[in-house]
């Protein structure tokens, strides 16, 4: 891993004895339980191990889900997937089938996946303030039938994984709603946020014109997106 090439000296907007704050921790369930409670009847009985009818269609109905997998020693890791509505495959209640396509070849997901097969996604419709949760294990296949049958643009994912459901069940959507994140009018400027090339470009100090940079980012995007 690279060390950042600067110091951020931007405020938090708090107050904060941090070493306090840090040694007032939680760190036993008991002490955990005193504070939040017990769940709602409703959110334990809601977690099953397979798919219904209606969780398949809301998987069938999702472009974009989130991975979250850890190696071997419990570091952890959260990767964004997308494709068209209807790229994950349903094979029967309890298994899905994923396509890994061409990324940055980091492959971090994969790489925790060889070593620790327990995996969590999160599937997302847009519009829907309430998100889908399945956890279970994966197998990486390179199976080629398989993949063949995933391509998009005639090209065929490199890798799938073949996901065996522990529990699935729906999250409430609270996140959703306190973020506004459908609700276009409280999003930031598009200029206002910072690219990924504005961000390389002042970690890595990375020579060029931003705007060359960014404009470099988004042709290679176009070119190798499947």
């Amino acid at each position: 891993m690279r060390a950042t090439r600067f110091d951020s000296t931007a405020p938090a907007g708090l107050t904060i004895d941090l070493a306090a704050a840090t040694g007032d921790a939680v760190s036993s369930l008991d002490a955990l339980h005193a504070i939040v409670g017990d769940p709602a009847a409703v959110s334990v009985d809601k977690v099953q191990d397979r798919m219904s009818r209606r969780v398949m269609d809301f998987v069938r109905r999702s472009p974009f889900f989130l991975i979250a997998t850890a190696n071997e020693h419990g570091a952890c890791d959260v990767s964004p997937r997308g494709d068209p509505a209807g790229q994950v495959r349903i094979l029967d209640q309890r298994r899905l089938v994923l396509p890994d396509r061409q990324g940055n070849n980091r492959v971090d997901s994969l790489r925790n996946l060889v070593t620790n097969p327990h995996v969590g996604l999160l599937f997302l419709v847009p519009g829907s303030d309430e998100t889908l949760r399945i956890n279970g294990t994966a197998t990486i296949s390179r199976h080629v039938p398989l993949l063949e049958q995933l391509a998009i643009r005639g090209k065929m994912p490199r890798l799938a994984l073949i996901v065996e459901i522990a529990e699935v069940y729906m999250h409430c959507g609270r996140a959703f709603r306190r973020s506004q994140l459908w609700d276009s009018s409280s999003w930031p400027a598009k200029a206002d946020v910072a690219s990924m090339a504005a961000v390389l470009k002042e970690q890595l100090d990375m020579p060029g014109d931003l705007a060359d940079l960014e404009r470099e980012r988004n042709e290679k995007y176009d070119r190798t997106l499947y």
